[in-house]
């Protein structure tokens, strides 16, 4: 898809027709320096040098409907987003101001429901395919639902992001962000020395330490696991990633079994209570005694568990309605609802299908706009309207006229632009960015996050399943140019307290 008549903000070039080390803004200036002195065959020898060792390590996915069912390797790209410290604290306070209110209204929704009652979010959230009634009156440790949340952030200017959706459910993602900056440091030493790079390789210290902040009362040495689907999973590699780089054990459901209203896992020298389980299976598949029956992923009796506090699950059961693109609509609500204050990340201006007036605008200006399913995600059941043929347009109108209610529609943004490596040298390429937040003691975040790139020459759909890619994402701690220094993960990592 090509947008020419479209002004992108290039985050490297102020004007990007130039090419000019004069037209570089500040935050990229030793960068280009040093980019103007590589040859591109020597760039190119890296790039296939990184795909190698990613092969070798098993960084690979496995595209759901693939006719061939091949795994791939998820395109690396080896130029970094750079982002200023200033840039970052404001991104960094946004976001977890906007998990700390979607952790307080799922615990609102499953118990006094207040917000509903003061007529901020409609009533029809309670029929939502992800809300579990299930849930309604149990309490969970801290009040948290969400431990692991990835925000979609997109930037249309130097000074505009835009949060783009929740992912409350199973974020993925984050095992990228951590081996891009393993290879980018073993590829470019030299780099990691010109500028002062904040760390993101403690991130699972603290997804651990959250982790076991949340387990029942009482416990003091807490087991934590991370339950897989399988090896099957696209996203088995980061299961297996995450659980090695905290020293938990990694899980399947066949692992587990529940007796006297607590969960064990079977070793080699006998069962071994578990208190917390990093989940990263869906509510349908956790349970078979209450979900789906023909689950052969979890755990019976599971939730029964969970229910009475023997065990902490993480994220919890019914988290999934916090993250549906149609409750997105009302989170810059609930962030003035519950926290009093102003939220300091916008929405994307969205249209609600459920209302007449949203429903024939964008029924009159489909070619226009981005057209989301209110629960899809991974890039399907989608439709961008400007990429969109005649025909394509037409189908998913008849589509949207047959449910309005399971479609949000929002415009078609100018995402920024980053360089990228291609075939023919460096150039521009669209990208979204997706920080982690942490939720136990504190809600915190490391300074980095997942960057995923269209590699598509034109193309705004940057998901892997969709045929994007990834970048290191490089938080300064100095200025450009400024010898690097050490920082301890306190020092780097962001926090505000749950209390």
């Amino acid at each position: 898809m090509k947008n020419s008549a479209i002004a992108f903000f290039d985050e490297m070039q102020i004007n990007s027709a130039s090419g000019d080390e004069a037209g570089v803004r500040e935050i990229y200036a030793a960068y280009k320096h040093w980019l103007k002195g590589v040859p591109h065959h020597q760039l190119n020898s890296k790039r296939q040098e990184a795909e190698l060792l990613f092969r070798r390590v098993g960084i690979t996915f496995n595209v759901y409907g693939d006719d061939d069912g091949a795994e791939r390797l998820i395109p690396f790209d080896i130029v970094p987003r750079i982002l200023a410290a200033k840039e970052w604290a404001k991104l960094s306070a946004g976001a977890i101001q906007r998990v700390r209110a979607l952790n307080m209204f799922l615990h609102d929704i499953y118990h006094k429901q207040d917000i509903i009652q003061a007529g901020l979010v409609p009533a029809s959230v309670l029929g939502n395919s992800q809300y579990r009634p299930e849930m309604f009156g149990v309490d969970v440790p801290n009040q948290i639902y969400a431990h692991i949340a990835g925000i979609d952030l997109v930037r249309t200017s130097e000074s505009q992001f835009y949060v783009l959706e929740d992912n409350l459910r199973t974020p993925s993602g984050v095992s990228y962000m951590l081996e891009d900056r393993k290879m980018m440091m073993r590829l470019f030493p030299e780099l990691f020395r010109r500028y002062s790079i904040a760390p993101v390789d403690h991130y699972p210290q603290v997804l651990l330490k959250n982790l076991r902040a949340v387990a029942q009362a009482g416990v003091h040495e807490p087991t934590v696991v991370v339950l897989t689907p399988g090896a099957y999973n696209s996203a088995y590699f980061e299961h297996a990633f995450l659980a090695q780089q905290m020293g938990v054990e990694l899980v399947e459901g066949s692992d587990l079994f529940v007796r006297n209203n607590a969960v064990y896992m079977r070793t080699t020298e006998g069962p071994q209570r578990v208190d917390v389980i990093y989940r990263r299976i869906d509510d349908d598949y956790l349970d078979p005694l209450v979900f789906n029956a023909d689950s052969m992923l979890g755990v019976p009796g599971l939730l029964s568990v969970y229910r009475d506090g023997g065990v902490t699950l993480a994220n919890a059961v019914g988290t999934g309605v916090a993250d549906d693109k149609a409750t997105y609509i009302h989170v810059p609500a609930m962030i003035k609802f519950y926290l009093g204050e102003e939220p300091l990340l916008e929405n994307v201006p969205t249209y609600e299908l459920s209302k007449a007036d949203d429903l024939a605008y964008t029924l009159a200006h489909l070619a226009e706009l981005v057209v989301k399913e209110v629960q899809g995600s991974g890039g399907y059941g989608m439709l961008v309207g400007p990429a969109a043929s005649k025909k394509e347009l037409a189908d998913f109108k008849e589509r949207i006229i047959a449910n309005p209610a399971n479609y949000i529609a929002q415009p078609t943004l100018a995402l920024s632009t980053c360089p990228t490596l291609v075939e023919q040298g460096i150039a521009p390429r669209h990208v979204d960015l997706r920080p982690f937040v942490l939720s136990g003691k504190t809600v915190s975040l490391v300074p980095g996050a997942l960057c995923r790139v269209a590699m598509k020459e034109g193309s705004l759909v940057v998901n892997s399943s969709q045929g994007g890619g990834t970048k290191d994402t490089w938080v300064l701690q100095e200025a450009a140019g400024e010898a690097m220094h050490s920082a301890s993960p306190t020092d780097a990592t962001q926090e505000v307290s749950t209390c």
